[in-house]
């Protein structure tokens, strides 16, 4: 990263241990002294606030980040679903450790491969995203209160209370909303309990609009008063598997009894001083980052907006996710070659891999093997005073998940269940490839793109994520990229994006990414290039600067989220 503290070198040795003492110092020095927060929605920002301010740490403000984005957010996060974690905790000593707390939805204990094939063994699309059978266990409750728990310092009451006022009071319409909730409209229209709260006369709520929870708000008072016993057990888990029940799903109550909050070891690797610490599987955002930044280092050095450093990048992107297709699944069921796969090594060898003249088509990596995955989430970032910091991707996949409400809990159910590959060699809504690693089966938990993300160097600390779907990975790799440039963090949330999947074939971008010269120059490559219409994905970002001591907080354009730093002492 580009640093913006200037080190003079010095000819002699007193001059160079002088300035390798002044690096170290900066690497341990660990509180900011003030706290800055960025997320997807004013109200989750306001929230998050509060509990800082009130005396509560980066972990007690991600739960009222958490559950108000949930109330706030009903298109793209909630108690119905799930996400990841990544934290930074300052210990009493100075040091730091990171850790990855994955609240991945599972699969029911009755799900298993062939749950989406009809009696001709044919694979059913709509099961997997409408209604109850889409729905995977949620794992988003428990989080909230594992956070409480192990890492926060107020009570769970405390933490909820800004959602649970959020949701009793409301919040009003957006023009997001209002695009979110039109792409599944129908699917909405279609259950009774999603209309009631989200529709009005079973159209789309005009801009401004107060949409209220008042049962949503019960069960936040719930889970507030009784932990996870308020939410997998009692009236809310009764409900919650009589609604789903009812309306044809497997979730019985030793799904919630079984279901449990995991801690992982992130996925970290260096560029240079700076280490980068991102999410490990189910995520499959780690091991991405990992290749296609471990293998630029083993490209020609490029200027970075040019056409060859795009080429370099689609390249590597391919290889990447034609890796994910195969490869990647939950590895508490499928033997993944973790370690292989972020070698820089294996990253080295996919650099070796590219033609710099030429596109290499992805047909001719292998044979294609299809899946999909949700293109709308949720992403917060924050630090605190003392120098902790979270980075939260949450999701119920689709837009209003399921499109399915358990009456008297105000609870969306989400449709994680279509991120498995219910049909490993079949087409999909989004093109995406995936394979047997990332099948159905009972208590397993669904392959994701979901890639909160820290980077650590001497003089700077950054956390970072965004929705997105499948082009989650992509967006934080360029965020990453500018990064390293020296952009600042409105820069960096507002850069133009493409993508490259592996599969389809070809280069998806927002429409002023590229200018007419630098398209004909990429289809000259052999790249097929498509605009796909509308801009894409909503980051959340923090920067620390900890040689200067300046934080900045940047909210994505393309979203209705807020940003905040806390102002300076007098």
């Amino acid at each position: 990263m580009t640093s913006r503290l200037r080190l003079t070198p010095f000819p002699s040795l007193q001059g160079l241990l002088l300035s390798l003492l002044l690096s170290f110092s900066l690497s341990l020095q660990a509180a900011p002294e003030r706290h800055a927060i960025a997320t997807a929605h004013p109200i989750a920002t306001a929230a998050a606030d509060q509990i800082l301010n009130a005396g509560g740490n980066a972990f007690d403000a991600a739960i009222a980040a958490s559950a108000t984005l949930g109330v706030v957010e009903p298109y793209g996060s909630g108690l119905g679903g799930g996400g990841f974690y990544l934290l930074r905790l300052v210990e009493d000593d100075g040091s730091v450790r990171h850790l990855f707390v994955d609240a991945r939805e599972t699969a029911p204990l009755k799900a298993h491969p062939d749950l989406y094939r009809d009696e001709g063994g044919d694979v059913q699309r709509a099961p997997s995203i409408n209604g109850a059978l889409a729905a995977g266990i949620p794992g988003l409750p428990a989080a909230l209160v594992h956070l409480a728990e192990h890492y926060g310092k107020l009570p769970l009451s405390q933490s909820l209370a800004p959602a649970i006022t959020a949701a009793e009071h409301g919040f009003a319409v957006t023009t997001r909303y209002q695009a979110l909730g039109g792409f599944r409209l129908e699917a909405m229209r279609s259950d009774p309990e999603t209309a009631r709260l989200f529709l009005r006369d079973n159209e789309i709520p005009a801009e401004g609009t107060l949409i209220r929870q008042p049962e949503l708000a019960q069960t936040l008072r719930l889970l507030a008063a009784n932990g996870r016993a308020g939410f997998y057990q009692g009236p809310v888990a009764e409900q919650l598997l009589k609604g789903v029940q009812a309306a044809g799903g497997i979730w019985q109550q030793a799904d919630f009894d079984q279901y449990r909050i995991i801690e992982r070891e992130p996925v970290s690797f260096r560029l240079g001083d700076t280490e980068v610490i991102s999410s490990p599987l189910p995520s499959a955002g780690g091991i991405a980052l990992a290749q296609i930044l471990q293998g630029q280092q083993h490209l020609p050095a490029t200027d970075y907006a040019s056409t060859a450093r795009t080429h370099h990048l689609v390249e590597l992107m391919r290889r990447s996710y034609r890796d994910r297709s195969v490869l990647l699944g939950d590895s508490d069921f499928v033997d993944v070659p973790v370690a292989h796969l972020l070698s820089a090594d294996y990253a080295a060898q996919l650099a070796r891999q590219i033609d710099p003249e030429q596109a290499t088509p992805s047909a001719s990596l292998g044979e294609p093997q299809l899946f999909s995955e949700g293109n709308n989430t949720t992403h917060f970032s924050l630090l605190d005073a003392q120098g902790n910091g979270v980075a939260a991707t949450l999701s119920i996949n689709l837009p209003f998940g399921a499109a399915m409400t358990i009456p008297g809990t105000g609870v969306i159910l989400n449709n994680e269940m279509d991120d498995f590959a219910a049909d490993i060699h079949g087409v999909n809504e989004y093109g995406l490839a995936g394979g047997k690693a990332n099948a159905v089966e009972a208590g397993k938990r669904p392959l994701s793109s979901m890639t909160p993300t820290i980077l650590d160097s001497p003089d700077q600390l950054m956390l970072i994520g965004t929705p997105g779907g499948s082009r989650i990975i992509t967006m934080v790799l360029l965020g990453i990229e500018a990064a390293r440039q020296g952009a600042n963090a409105e820069q960096i949330v507002t850069r133009p994006r493409f993508h490259h999947q592996y599969l389809p074939d070809r280069i998806q971008h927002e429409s002023d990414t590229f200018n007419a010269d630098e398209r004909k120059a990429l289809e000259a490559l052999g790249h097929d290039l498509h605009e796909v219409g509308r801009d894409y994905g909503d980051m959340q970002l923090v920067i620390w600067h900890k040689g200067s001591d300046t934080l900045e907080a940047a909210s994505d354009p393309r979203g209705v989220g807020e940003s905040r730093v806390e102002a300076a002492a007098p």
